[in-house]
């Protein structure tokens, strides 16, 4: 039996050049989803983000959450209560962006609920950028938010 060498080494490398061209055809059309479209300019901005999580840990009473039957419940600082708060409430999934949510910090009596109906479900994480008065604040954790309990 004679071995065609010509044909075995054309097969090999038809067979690999097909090999890279699927693998490069299945890496480019890979979802790949950022924090933020803007990363450089919220980059900049990381040490003004490291000084409110300070001032956030500093507080006698922390900003707390959880997740109860049917909504995401937010407590903040008793001793801030009455303060005037402000700022924003951003639900980050780290798997599909198209489930990110942003929702105004608005609390009543020192607590502020979210309805889950307006979360999907998934692993989220929370990030709280809040102000009272000049003084600003950064708190942030991990949420899973599970319909099947409703």
């Amino acid at each position: 039996m004679k071995i065609n060498w010509k044909a075995l080494i054309a097969s090999v490398y038809i067979s690999f050049i097909s090999m890279i061209l699927l693998l490069v055809s299945m890496s480019a059309g890979q979802k790949i989803d950022l924090v933020t479209d803007h990363y450089y300019e919220e980059e900049l901005k990381f040490q003004g983000k490291i000084d409110k999580a300070q001032r956030a840990a500093a507080l006698p009473e922390p900003l707390s959450w959880q997740v109860t039957e049917n909504a995401l419940q937010v407590n903040y600082p008793p001793s801030l209560a009455e303060s005037n708060i402000s700022g924003e409430i951003r639900l980050y999934c780290p798997s599909d962006n198209r489930n990110d949510r942003q929702f105004a910090i608005e609390p009543n009596a020192g607590i502020q609920t979210i309805a889950l109906s307006e979360i999907p479900a998934g692993r989220y994480k929370i990030q709280f950028d809040w102000k009272r008065g000049n003084e600003t604040y950064w708190n942030e954790g991990v949420v899973v938010i599970d319909h099947k309990n409703l």
